[in-house]
């Protein structure tokens, strides 16, 4: 799967403890560790999802970007 136009990866920091299961399965590199939190740089992100089941607590995820409120 190719990167989801509109939509972006976040990290739920409510969730996410630290772990890094997600970085050793991240293809690009694109996910780091900072103060236990995974961070991720999402313009690099080619959304290929691999990471998200190897989150223990579901604190990853695509969603699609809201739209600006006119």
């Amino acid at each position: 799967m190719g990167r989801q136009l509109n939509h972006t990866f976040v990290v739920d920091d409510d969730r996410c403890f630290g772990c890094a299961a997600c970085i050793a399965l991240c293809p690009v590199n694109v996910l780091t560790l900072i103060d236990r939190l995974a961070v991720v740089d999402e313009a690099g992100c080619t959304h290929c999802e691999l990471c998200i089941p190897s989150c223990p607590v579901f604190a990853l995820e695509i969603k699609p970007e809201r739209e600006a409120v006119a």
